[in-house]
């Protein structure tokens, strides 16, 4: 995604209070100096002794913002990534919003660079003026003769660090149109060996994540949730518990969905729960089995679209390919799949001494909990507060559009005197089984081909359960009643394709539905790429070049994702694979970014599959932080991969099958050899590298397995034809 905003629309003020220097942006937009640093928003903080700290508005669950956007500071700024600081920023859209998503605050979509790369380059390029123009002034010098590189000012036959003109700086009005460097200037932006400012913490225990909070006086609340949805709870007996050690009290939800229970300690709470039986009522729940569901999307998925999603004309379509030469039709289908992060979910929220209540959390979208706080306990916006801390990953788990975690610790600190803090935690269990799931999809392709191999006509149709439909981005999201996570990377692909159609059909969600690592391109990337693979092999063509074919003479999109796909190919020695291994490609553009992989394999399906190596190029814009760029897509390939071999969630009679790792498997560290990355070099503007990794790795391993064994149109892979070594 790449943002266009003026620099005037991104910096509007800059002010001070005593000896501390804040730049940012205030809400009015009005430019102001010498005001009280709690009225506006500051990107940039520097102290009295010099100490410079960003911060951050994107939370780390581990993508890099805490790295990469005080990289953009020190680089502007003119001081070494050692003596730079980050903290996270408070609750307040008014000031924090992700430009992106409006007028709200969060981190998602891949955004968190795109949106702020000018944003904060300005903030420190001002930073970097006042500072110099304050020295200027105590030496008597003109601003133009003095510089500032690793803290230290220099010109006019002096230097001084920074700290010597912090408060003189203070004082000044910030400017509107600071001068950014060129790119020819940077030092930071871009250097590989720039490394991440959170890996130390993390790695030292100090770091401290939501699980890691333990309140003076804490309970802990742990909730029994209907195991299908819609149930409601209609009582419990809560006599066995009363034994156990630590247990103090259960009580239903007020909105009947669960049963809260308080203990004064996690294995307490987790105890007692299992000895509390819930009375349900599954009268309006969930009922159906994952075969109904997958019978239902596939029929469907077979039936007229209900959607026209690019008005095109589906009986011309239809003659183009019943008129072809040579037809491949493939239908597809994709389980519901969990996110499973490595820290379940978990938040604690306490009663501050002014009325007010603090929930501290890995909040991903801090907007949405801050709202329903207010709502929940009748309180101004401004007397709740959240404090963001270390998530332990989240693949979009962690921005619900109903906060659900969040409400959850809120209604059980709600049912109590508010004299001690709760703290919410989900069991390993609780998340596998809690809602809240990629959806279940299905797809059914038809493409012609004429007699030189070329692509007459192509019928894409899309069943899908609908993620963005009745929550607050429907208005941004769905049009002519689209959901276009739905068809993202379908119906907006870079390839040329004639006579191309493309429909989508909504159908009931069994679960709750939410994004999952890279959204709607979790599916429809794998679809486009095998079908492009098997076209390619119907008409006798490499599938590299069958691909280049689609992209030729193109728009700058076409010419990139062009780029990536020859690049990884080219590195990935395609076509030359050694004796007793198989290559397959593919390639896809997700949240402004182009990926493409060559996935090369050892043994078979029916032996075991060994992925030996992974081949990844990207073009992202420019690579603020190429370590973290490169860290990503490994991480985003091991994602992709892992969730298409193995894993998949299925329902009996509405309730969930799967309970934690041994029947949910992640990607073992095993399960891939070796990955290389590849980044782009580039001028453009930074774009998403959190998820563009994970769509194109699954399809080219399928590719690879297609080339000796059978075409896998269903996952998981293990459930439909595939053993892995």
């Amino acid at each position: 995604m790449t943002l266009n905003t003026s620099r005037r629309g991104f910096l509007k003020s800059a002010a001070a209070a005593a000896a501390v220097l804040y730049v940012g942006a205030r809400a009015d937009g009005a430019l102001a100096a010498g005001s009280a640093p709690a009225q506006l928003n500051p990107f940039v903080k520097i102290d009295a002794d010099g100490t410079v700290t960003a911060i951050v508005k994107h939370f780390e669950k581990g993508q890099g913002p805490a790295t990469g956007l005080t990289t953009l500071i020190a680089e502007e700024l003119g001081v070494p990534m050692e003596d730079i600081q980050y903290e996270f920023a408070p609750s307040d859209p008014s000031k924090y919003a992700n430009l992106a998503f409006g007028q709200f605050q969060g981190t998602g979509g891949s955004t968190a660079m795109a949106n702020s790369f000018l944003q904060y380059r300005q903030a420190g390029a001002a930073a970097r003026e006042m500072l110099i123009k304050a020295a200027a002034q105590a030496w008597n010098a003109d601003p133009a003769s003095l510089t500032l590189e690793d803290g230290i000012i220099k010109g006019a036959g002096q230097e001084a660090p920074i700290a010597d003109f912090v408060a003189g700086a203070a004082q000044m009005e910030a400017p509107a149109e600071p001068r950014l460097k060129d790119p020819s200037e940077f030092r930071l932006i871009g250097n590989a060996s720039v490394k991440r400012k959170d890996s130390l913490p993390k790695t030292n225990g100090t770091a401290k994540y939501a699980m890691d909070l333990h309140l003076p006086g804490q309970m802990v609340a742990v909730f029994i949730r209907s195991p299908r949805m819609g149930g409601l709870a209609a009582g419990f007996d809560d006599a066995e518990a009363k034994a156990v050690k630590g247990y103090i009290r259960a009580a239903v939800l007020p909105n009947k969905a669960g049963v809260a229970v308080y203990a004064e300690d996690t294995w307490g709470a987790f105890q007692a729960r299992e000895a509390i039986s819930v009375d349900w009522d599954f009268s309006n729940a969930e009922s159906r089995s994952s075969d109904q569901i997958r019978e239902q999307l596939l029929a469907a998925v077979n039936a007229e679209p209900q959607y026209n999603v690019t008005g095109a004309d589906h009986a011309a379509t239809a003659a183009l390919i019943d008129g072809a030469g040579k037809v491949v039709e493939q239908t597809f289908y994709f389980p519901l799949l969990a996110h499973a992060p490595m820290e379940p979910l978990t938040c604690t929220i306490e009663a501050d001494a002014d009325g007010g209540i603090t929930l501290h959390d890995g909040a991903q979208m801090p907007t949405g909990p801050h709202m329903a706080m207010a709502q929940i306990f009748q309180l101004p916006m401004e007397k709740i507060r959240i404090n963001t801390m270390f998530a332990g990953g989240s693949f979009g788990r962690r921005a619900t559009p109903t906060a659900d975690y969040q409400v959850e610790a809120a209604l059980a600190f709600a049912m109590t005197d508010r004299t001690r803090p709760v703290k919410l935690v989900w069991s390993r269990e609780d998340d596998i089984t809690g809602g809240y799931y990629r959806p279940a999809v299905a797809h059914r392709v038809r493409v012609g081909l004429d007699t030189d191999g070329k692509i007459t006509g192509w019928d894409h149709r899309i069943a899908a359960q609908s993620i963005m439909k009745g929550t607050p981005f429907e208005s941004m999201i769905v049009h002519n009643g689209v959901d276009h996570s739905s068809v993202e990377g379908v119906a907006d692909s870079p390839y040329r394709i004639p006579g191309q159609f493309v429909g989508l059909s909504d159908t009931a969600k069994a679960t709750t539905v939410l994004w999952w690592r890279s959204v709607g391109h979790t599916h429809t990337a794998y679809v486009m790429e095998v079908m492009m693979d098997a076209a390619a092999r119907a008409a006798g063509r490499d599938p590299v070049e069958f691909r280049l074919a689609l992209l030729e003479g193109g728009s700058q999109e076409q010419q990139r994702l062009a780029g990536v796909l020859k690049l990884a190919a080219d590195k990935g020695n395609w076509g030359h694979a050694a004796e007793g291994r198989s290559q397959g490609i593919a390639v896809h553009k997700s949240f402004g970014s182009y990926v493409a992989e060559v996935v090369e394999i050892s043994g078979n399906a029916d032996d075991g599959v060994q992925v030996e190596k992974v081949t990844c190029a990207v073009d992202c814009g420019i690579a603020v932080n190429p370590d973290v760029v490169k860290a990503q897509m490994e991480g985003g390939i091991g994602y992709g991969l892992g969730h298409a071999m193995r894993n998949e969630i299925t329902l009996t009679d509405g309730e969930v099958d799967q309970f934690n790792f041994p029947d949910y498997e992640p990607l073992r560290i095993g399960d891939i050899a070796a990955i290389e990355v590849h980044i782009v070099p580039s001028a453009e503007a930074p774009t998403g590298v959190g998820e563009p990794g994970t769509p194109p790795s699954a399809p080219a391993l399928a590719n690879a397995i297609a080339v000796s064994g059978p075409r896998v149109t269903e996952l998981p892979m293990t459930g439909n034809g595939v053993s892995f070594a």
